[in-house]
């Protein structure tokens, strides 16, 4: 994966350079990132000539807290949660439990990420920070391609180094003064431990038998999946 250093888009990556079997996934095709609420002249100039579709993952409250700065911009709304962030947080679901939440409630949307992304087109798919829905449904794509596991889980886990100190401790802040009693909230909002990422694929493999058979009996088509490996394995 390549980091990108932007102004106005915070953990910014291509995810091009990871192993595919005897290949690697493809440079300029998958981006990742955290929203695009604060893009200036450097962002603009980046989105608009080298991304073709924005996925934004967020739900209604966030988009409209935070809305895109770049209104002419291609982006399809698919919301990953089944719910909101808060709720997630009020309810102290850990992250091992909201990943497990985001793959088994949202499976059909999660295929629609994967769907935009087996058209080829330059792709950037992005929540809020750019770590749990976005790293979700990022590490499901390059799975279902047949990517270096571990290298995808190094790839999720870099998210929690590019999130600056002073937003963690902020967060952490918050948190604590206005629920003390969830305790894996401080987690959830800062963190991204690679054994979960890793433990998320292992259990995905087990039920299923494999990420690409998780999206086929989600609706993924086999001709869509077939498009996903020419579009970002090469």
């Amino acid at each position: 994966m390549i980091l990108l250093d932007v102004p106005g888009i915070s953990n910014l990556r291509d995810v091009g350079g990871i192993p595919a079997g005897a290949s690697r996934i493809r440079e300029g095709v998958l981006f990742r990132s955290g929203n695009l609420a604060h893009v200036g002249p450097d962002a603009h100039s980046f989105l608009t000539e080298r991304v073709s579709r924005v996925v934004d993952l967020r739900d209604d409250s966030e988009v409209n807290a935070e809305p895109c700065a770049l209104p002419g911009l291609r982006i399809d709304r698919i919301p990953l949660f089944a719910g909101s962030v808060a709720s997630f947080l009020m309810g102290d679901v850990s992250l091992a439990g909201l990943y497990r939440r985001i793959v088994e409630d949202g499976a059909g949307r999660i295929v629609q990420v994967v769907r935009i992304l087996s058209a080829g087109e330059p792709t950037l798919v992005h929540c809020t920070l750019g770590k749990d829905r976005t790293g979700v449904s990022v590490a499901l794509a390059l799975a279902a391609v047949g990517a270096d596991r571990e290298a995808i889980v190094e790839d999720y886990a870099l998210t929690a180094s590019q999130l600056p100190e002073s937003r963690n401790r902020a967060i952490a802040k918050w948190l604590e003064e206005r629920l003390p009693i969830a305790h894996d909230a401080i987690a959830v909002a800062t963190q991204s431990p690679a054994p979960v990422m890793r433990e998320l694929l292992r259990g995905i493999d087990e039920q299923h038998g494999s990420v690409a058979d998780y999206l086929l009996a989600s609706g993924l088509t086999r001709a869509e999946l077939e498009s996903l490996g020419a579009a970002l394995v090469g």
